[in-house]
């Protein structure tokens, strides 16, 4: 029962990235011809697939955590004192080599995506700054994490480090939707649909989310999970915790149900703001319902990694409802492709 559990989960959280990274047709005015032309589609691909890889590792991570294969290779930036990959070892197994090598592999091809995003954003002409400091993002916060891997390793997997490097994997995955949004949008600054007092909600709700995040890892640097049976874990009681995480889900979907009736309220809200909204309520709840289950269930690994796989889904579709609330007309027209440029009068 569990595994089709985390059959539908998973199937659930697919469709979600598919829906929440839709864009939209936009018609806009064609700029002159430029020297630097790029497809539109590329532009495209490349934000999206920053995100699934963004939101990748953070899974792949978490694998790498519930196998024990977190020492599977002992230093950092080598596997093995002079050796870059897995060696037969006596006191480590070699599926916790491979385990946490491929682990490394996937962090250069995140961080080959990003250097595309940040070459995509250079070649747009006119220059649009706002898009190319977004898009270096990617490369720098691909840097950061290596940085963070390293430092997790050498310490021994210390809970805090594990804490940190995930959060760090959420704040590159909203990046990277606010980047597809970029290149569907202009550069003025943001007309917002909602009022006021609305926006205080969504920015609540946000801030409430954060905060769920980290409670989240901090019931995993409590739990079993460490990513190796030596760890010293947070001394910190794990049903407090797990207490906190929920009262603060509880908060959370509070908060979206607020927003919901407001948004009804506030009426012209567009429809792709609405999808949005049904689907983030949709994938949070099948979060928090994966989270009990997981709890009753004794922690099974793959929960456990299903659980971040939805965490990640919650911030792509968070952040995707974010930039659906507002809109970002054109400084100027923007050629990226043969077929049509890039620009818009609203978000993706």
């Amino acid at each position: 029962m569990l595994l089709a559990w985390a059959a539908a989960t998973a199937v659930l959280a697919a469709r979600t990235l598919r829906l929440s990274l839709s864009l939209p047709t936009i018609n806009v005015v064609r700029a002159a011809p430029s020297r630097n032309r790029l497809p539109a589609y590329l532009a495209r691909a490349t934000a999206i697939a920053a995100v699934i890889t963004q939101a990748g590792i953070a899974v792949t991570g978490s694998v790498v955590r519930v196998t024990g294969s977190g020492l599977g290779c002992p230093t950092w930036p080598r596997c093995f004192p002079g050796s870059l990959v897995p060696q037969p070892h006596p006191e480590v197994a070699t599926v916790h080599q491979w385990i946490e090598f491929g682990n490394r592999l996937l962090t250069g091809l995140v961080g080959l995506v990003g250097l595309a995003c940040l070459v995509v954003a250079v070649a747009v002409r006119p220059r649009r700054w706002r898009l190319v400091s977004l898009a270096a993002t990617m490369p720098l916060g691909v840097v950061v994490q290596a940085v963070l891997g390293g430092v997790t390793v050498l310490t021994g997997l210390t809970w805090w480090t594990v804490a940190v490097h995930f959060l760090v994997s959420m704040v590159l995955v909203w990046l990277a939707v606010l980047l597809v949004a970029a290149f569907t949008e202009g550069d003025a600054p943001p007309r917002w649909h909602l009022p006021g007092p609305l926006r205080g909600l969504l920015y609540t709700a946000t801030t409430v989310l954060a905060a769920l995040l980290v409670a989240g890892t901090l019931v995993t640097s409590a739990g079993p999970h460490a990513g190796n049976t030596a760890t010293p874990r947070l001394t910190v009681s794990v049903p407090a915790l797990t207490q906190l995480h929920a009262d603060l889900l509880v908060g959370f979907l509070g908060l979206l149900v607020g927003l919901g009736f407001a948004l009804r309220a506030a009426g012209r809200v567009p429809a792709r703001t609405w999808r949005r909204y049904l689907v983030l309520v949709c994938v949070v709840l099948a979060q928090g319902t994966l989270g009990v289950v997981q709890y009753l269930a004794g922690v099974p690994e793959v929960l456990v990694s299903l659980h971040v796989l939805g965490a990640a889904s919650v911030v792509v579709v968070m952040a995707a409802l974010w930039t659906s609330c507002r809109v970002r007309d054109d400084l100027f027209a923007v050629t990226v492709g043969s077929a049509r440029p890039l620009a818009s009068a609203g978000t993706g």
